[in-house]
Order: C-alpha cells, then structure tokens, then sequence
C-alpha cells in the first residue's frame, strides 16, 4: 500500500477526532490512555491547537500517515525536539485495521527523509519490550537498541521500556 506522509493541519481535527475514536480501545491495549477528557469534542480541539502551535514553533511535528485516498491510516510524531542537540522524539500509532501491512515501516522510513529538511540529526524513540513489531520497525530502519531498558508500569503489568536511537547522516 502506498502511503504519504501529511503535515497535520487545523482542517484534520475532525477527521483526526474520529481515528482517534474508533481506535481509541485498541490503543489503550498497548499504550496508557490519554484520559477520557482527552475524547470530549470541545478538549480534544483545544489539545489539537495546542499541538499545531508546538508544529509552528518547531519544538514538535506531527503528521498523519493516508493512503491515497486521502484516509487516515494513522499518526507519527516527532516531538520534544531540541535545536541544540538537534535530537527529537519518535512516536507513531496505526489504526487498528491497518496494521501489519508494513505503513508504520514505511512511514518511519519517510519520517527520516523529513528530518534532514528539519536539522535533525538524532532521532530517539521507545517500545516495550514486548511489541517485538515495533522493534523490528526501528531495527529494519536504522535504529539501534540502547542498554538502558527501563522498568514501568503500563495498564497495571509491570513492562520494560527499550530505548532505540538512529543518527541521521547528512
């Protein structure tokens, strides 16, 4: 499946609300919730705004990952970027329906072809240690895994965080 990378915008609030509806109880198997207030139309604008306000700051950057259609498949997310270390933080989600098709694979391997135009040089990114399909997107893209696992609490399990790095090359 093609995929295209699209920069979110103010016109994506509705269309985003609702992937974030229907895959709201999928996500929150695998990740902590945002919190129910985070669902309510009017707060889940207010958080949009917020976000496209750090995009125009160029602190973070958040793109939806769409078919060719135009339909939103899912999230990826550069955020916590430091101009100075010139290093930011990967973060992604793909809709329920929509993943093992390989979209998240080839929508952080776009995300990297970003980051040269963004003067970021290091990208930093997180799974558990169980999503062993996350780890091999960051491994099957450049990533390396960190020593530094953590232990946390997610859903009430007790799991290990493994950190992964990938330095862009000019």
């Amino acid at each position: 499946m093609k995929i295209q990378l699209n920069a979110c915008t103010a016109l994506d609030a509705e269309e985003l609300y609702a992937f974030e509806l229907e895959n709201r109880p999928y996500f929150e198997q695998s990740i902590p919730s945002r919190g129910d207030d985070y669902y309510l139309p009017e707060i889940f604008k207010q958080r949009h705004a917020s976000l496209l306000l750090e995009q125009q700051d160029g602190t973070s950057f958040f793109y939806l990952i769409k078919d060719e259609g135009g339909k939103i498949l899912g999230r990826i997310n550069l955020v916590d970027r430091d101009i100075t270390t010139k290093r930011a933080e990967l973060g992604y989600r793909i809709g329920q329906n929509h993943t093992g098709k390989g979209i998240a694979k080839e929508a952080v391997r776009l995300l990297i072809g970003q980051c040269r135009k963004l003067d970021i040089k290091e990208i930093q990114a997180k799974t558990t240690d169980g999503n062993i399909a996350s780890q091999k997107i960051m491994t099957s893209n450049g990533f390396r895994q960190e020593n530094t696992a953590v232990e946390v609490e997610l859903n009430g399990q007790r799991t290990m965080l493994i950190p992964f790095k990938r330095t862009i090359l000019d």
